[in-house]
């Protein structure tokens, strides 16, 4: 399991160094610009799987690429 935490400056240390002690856990620091492209990727998904599932409308692709 993946988990993306947003911790205050003043824990994170603190916080990194309890969870690289705990053994088979992972834990990698991300810039701020790459977190925040995580959460749109995911937003992303989750907003293509309701496209599909026929609980949101789909955008006309001519519509979108005209808004750029």
């Amino acid at each position: 399991m993946k988990i993306l935490l947003d911790i205050p400056d003043n824990m994170a240390a603190s916080l990194m160094e309890v969870l690289k002690s705990i053994p088979r856990i992972k834990a990698h620091t991300l810039t701020d610009s790459k977190a925040q492209l995580m959460i749109e990727i995911r937003d992303a998904v989750e907003e293509m799987k309701l496209i599909r599932g026929g609980k949101k409308k789909a955008r006309n692709a001519k519509d979108f690429l005209n808004e750029l």
